[in-house]
Formats: structure tokens, C-alpha cells, sequence
């Protein structure tokens, strides 16, 4: 599990180095969405991985691993959301923004690690369309729960979801490089 450790490390910075010069680019636009918006562009993204996958090309010029670590940004965008006040100011100061990222990257790590150490890696035996598939279908659970207007009889809510799609893109992207690496 100490591989798993060091290769989230290093793909967290990866997504952590494009959040912080998206952030000093634009600020944070991203506030005006509501949490809805937020899901829909990771469900776009999440569908468009799987229809790369499902037709062996792609036509647009954007990797897949760049989808993935677009998936692991938005869901730590809807996070933030989640977390701040609803009158929170939509622009916020960029080390504001960047201690609400790592806060959310942090609790990010925490779950992985706790889910590695009782599920012993698992994910590492499965298909990365599989761990796409399981990223669309927590991205339907959150529309569900959204349309329910957060209210949940027996499950998790919407952060649990999204902290597993930001682990579930990690895998992805550590089983790619690892194919990649061997190929």
C-alpha cells in the first residue's frame, strides 16, 4: 500500500499544480454553478471516457488521463461547494481556494486509505472501464440524491460519492500509467 501512497501523492500534485493555475487564470467562476451543473460536467466527462473506451478511438485532441484528473478537480470543486456557507462570496481569495482544495484532496487520501487497507486493493484486479462504469453510476446516484433534494433513506450522501469518484479516477489513472509503463 506504500506504492499506492507515493502514486496518489504524485497524481493529487498533478491535479493540484492544474486546479492552482486554472484558479489564477479565472478565480473562481466555478462558484456561479450550482451543485447540479457541477454533476452534469462530470457526468459529460465521465461518458465521454467511456465512449473513448467503448469505440477504441478518440476524435478530440484531450487525453483520457486529463478527463480523470478533470473528474478528481470538479468533484473536489462540488466538495467545496458542499462545504461553504451559502453566503460565502463567489470570488474567493486563491490561498483560500487552494486550503479548501487540499482539504478535500486530504479527506480524499484518508478514505482511500481506509478502504485499501479493508478491501486490500481490490480495484488493482479490476478493468479501468469498470472503474469507469462505477464513476457513471455514483454520478447517477448524486443526480438521484439531488433530485431528491439531498434527502437519503439508507445511503450515503453526496460527498461520500464524490470522494469516491475522486478515488475511483486516481485508480484509473494509476492503473493507465502502469499500462503504459509495461507497453
Amino acid at each position: 500500500m506504500k506504492k499506492t501512497a507515493e502514486q496518489f501523492r504524485i497524481i493529487a500534485e498533478r491535479c493540484r499544480s492544474i486546479f492552482e493555475k486554472k484558479t489564477r487564470d479565472y478565480g473562481t467562476a466555478w462558484r456561479i454553478l450550482r451543485p447540479s451543473s457541477l454533476t452534469d460536467q462530470l457526468y459529460i466527462k465521465a461518458k465521454r471516457i467511456r465512449s473513448i473506451e467503448e469505440k477504441g478511438k478518440q476524435r478530440v485532441a484531450d487525453s483520457v488521463e486529463e478527463d480523470y484528473m478533470g473528474l478528481i478537480n470538479y468533484s473536489i470543486l462540488a466538495l467545496i461547494q458542499l462545504e461553504l456557507p451559502e453566503d460565502s462570496p463567489l470570488e474567493l481569495p486563491v490561498e483560500d481556494t487552494l486550503q479548501h482544495y487540499l482539504r478535500q484532496l486530504e479527506r480524499s487520501r484518508e478514505l482511500l486509505e481506509a478502504k485499501n487497507h479493508d478491501y486490500g486493493e481490490a480495484w488493482r484486479d479490476m478493468r479501468v472501464s469498470s472503474i469507469t462504469d462505477l464513476i457513471l453510476q455514483k454520478l447517477l446516484r448524486v443526480r438521484q440524491i439531488e433530485d431528491n433534494e439531498g434527502q437519503t433513506l439508507a445511503s450515503e450522501g453526496l460527498d461520500a460519492n464524490y470522494l469516491d469518484i475522486i478515488n475511483y479516477a486516481i485508480f484509473a489513472l494509476i492503473k493507465i500509467e502502469e499500462q503504459n509503463a509495461s507497453s
